[in-house]
C-alpha cells in the first residue's frame, strides 16, 4: 500500500493540530470556571502572561509560554477580552493546594500526605533501598559502595526495582531508587514549579544528606539523565561514575536549546502514535490536564477493569507508573526539566569532564522516544565517555533486555569495576 504524499500528510497534520488549538482554548474557559468553583486559590494556566529573563534565571523554561501557533494566537486575541483569569502563573501558583479537584485523592495517591507531609519544604522523597546480604568479607567490602538510580519521565522507582534490583546480588552494593518529586509515591505539591533544581534539592535532602552519602554511582534513564548530570555537577567530588541511558541531549542551533528539545521530543506529528501523544501532552496544557483527569484521577477504575479483562490479580508496573503523578507535576517537569534543563547540560558536562568522572552512555537503536543521535552528540561533546549502541532495543528494553544471560546489571558491574581503576582528576 502506497503511503500518502508528503503534502497530504502535512495538510492533515496542520488541520488536526489547528483543531486541537481550538479545543485547548475552549477548555481554558471550562477549567477557568471549574477552578474558580472548586478551588480556594485557583492556579492560573499559561495561556496568558509573558516570559521574562528573571524566570529563566529562576529555572523556569520559556517553553511554558512559547508554545505558540497562528491559530491559537488568533483565538486568544479574539476571546482575550472575555477570559479574565485571576492573577498569573508566577504570582498565584504558590497558593494552590494538593490535591487539586482534578487530581486523584485515593488513599494511595495521598499516602505522602498521610506520612505527615504538609508541603514541599517539609517533604521527603519515597526511596526504595536494595542491599544484598553480606556473604563473605569480599562482599562486605564491596557493599561500602552506593548507587543512586534516577528514573525517567512518567516513571518511578519500580522501573529500577523490576529491571535491575532483581539481579542486585551480582552488584553487591547498596542501591537507592528514588521516586522523583511529583511521581510515584513521592510528594506531589501544587505549590511547586518542579524545576531542575527542585528535583536535585529533593534528592540531596531526602537521600544524600539524610544518609550522609560520601560516595556513590549515578544510574539514570531518559529524563533522569538531565537530573543526574545536574546532581553530579553540583557534587562532583562525591560521584564515582555516571551511567546515562537514552539521554535527551540536543545540540542548540539558532533557537534556544529548550525550544529544540521541545520540538524534537514532542514534534507535532500524527505518526507514530507515541509521537502524536507526546505532542498533545506537551503543547496543549488543558487537553493534557483532561487526559490526566480521565486516566490518572480514575486509575483505580481502569485497573479494576484491566484485571477483570485479563484475569490477573495485578496490573503491570508500567501502567501503574503512568498514573502516579498529577498533571501539575508532569506538565512542569516536562517543560522545566526536559526542555529548560537542556540549556544547562553543556555547563554540567563541562564540570563532569573537569572532575574526571567516568561516564557511560547506552542507547537503544530502535528508540522512538529519544533519538539515537542524542547519544552521538553527547559522545562528541564528551569524548571520554564510553558509548554503547544496542541494536534491536527500544527506549525501555535497552535496560530490561537479556543477551545470553548478560543484562543491564552485568553491564553496570563491568563499568563500575573498570571505572574504579581509572585515575580521576582532582575535583
Amino acid at each position: 500500500m502506497l503511503a500518502p504524499p508528503a503534502w497530504l500528510r502535512a495538510v492533515t497534520a496542520a488541520a488536526v493540530f489547528a483543531f486541537l488549538d481550538v479545543v485547548d482554548v475552549l477548555l481554558c474557559f471550562v477549567y477557568g470556571f471549574l477552578d474558580g468553583v472548586f478551588e480556594d486559590s485557583p492556579v492560573s494556566c499559561y495561556c496568558h502572561g509573558s516570559y521574562s529573563a528573571a524566570m529563566e534565571d529562576d529555572g523556569v523554561s520559556d517553553t511554558l509560554y512559547a508554545r505558540r501557533s497562528a491559530c491559537r494566537d488568533a483565538l486568544m486575541r479574539l476571546v482575550g477580552k472575555i477570559i479574565r483569569r485571576r492573577g498569573s502563573p508566577e504570582t498565584d501558583r504558590c497558593k494552590g493546594r494538593s490535591p487539586r479537584w482534578s487530581d486523584c485523592s485515593c488513599e494511595s495517591c495521598r499516602a505522602w500526605q498521610r506520612r505527615g507531609i504538609s508541603g514541599h519544604d517539609d517533604g521527603q522523597l519515597h526511596i526504595v533501598v536494595n542491599q544484598p546480604e553480606k556473604k563473605d568479607a569480599a562482599a562486605t567490602q564491596r557493599q561500602s559502595e552506593d548507587a543512586i538510580f534516577i528514573h525517567g519521565f512518567l516513571s518511578s522507582s519500580s522501573f529500577w526495582a523490576e529491571a535491575v534490583f532483581a539481579e542486585a546480588s551480582i552488584l553487591n552494593c547498596r542501591m537507592f531508587a528514588v521516586d522523583l518529586l511529583g511521581f510515584g509515591e513521592s510528594p506531589k505539591p501544587a505549590n511547586c514549579m518542579y524545576r531542575l533544581k527542585d528535583h536535585v534539592d529533593m534528592i540531596e535532602r531526602s537521600l544524600i544528606d539524610t544518609l550522609n552519602l560520601t560516595s556513590f554511582h549515578l544510574v539514570s534513564h531518559s529524563m533522569g539523565c538531565i537530573i543526574a548530570l545536574a546532581l553530579a555537577a553540583k557534587h562532583p567530588a562525591l560521584v564515582r561514575s555516571i551511567t546515562l541511558v537514552a539521554p535527551p541531549y540536543f545540540l542548540p542551533c539558532k533557537e534556544k536549546a529548550s525550544q529544540v528539545a521541545l520540538k524534537r521530543l514532542a514534534e507535532k506529528k500524527l505518526w507514530p502514535p507515541l509521537q502524536f501523544g507526546s505532542a498533545v501532552m506537551s503543547w496543549y496544557e488543558h487537553i493534557g490536564r483532561t487526559v490526566c483527569f480521565l486516566f490518572c484521577r480514575n486509575h483505580l477504575m481502569w485497573e479494576r477493569l484491566l484485571k477483570l479483562l485479563t484475569g490477573k490479580r495485578d496490573v503491570s508496573f508500567m501502567l501503574g507508573n503512568m498514573t502516579k503523578h498529577t498533571h501539575h507535576s508532569a506538565w512542569h517537569t516536562m517543560h522545566n526539566v526536559v526542555c529548560g534543563g537542556a540549556m544547562l547540560q553543556d555547563g554540567n558536562l563541562e564540570t563532569v569532564e573537569a572532575a574526571g568522572i567516568p561516564v557511560q552512555v547506552i542507547h537503544g537503536g530502535e528508540d522512538q522516544v529519544v533519538p539515537v543521535e542524542c547519544s552521538l552528540h553527547l559522545k562528541a561533546r564528551l569524548p571520554t565517555a564510553e558509548l554503547r549502541l544496542l541494536d534491536g532495543c527500544d527506549h525501555n528494553t535497552v535496560i530490561s533486555r537479556r543477551e545470553k544471560g548478560f543484562g543491564f546489571a552485568d553491564e553496570l558491574r563491568t563499568f563500575w569495576s573498570d571505572s574504579h581503576h581509572k585515575q580521576r582528576l582532582p575535583a
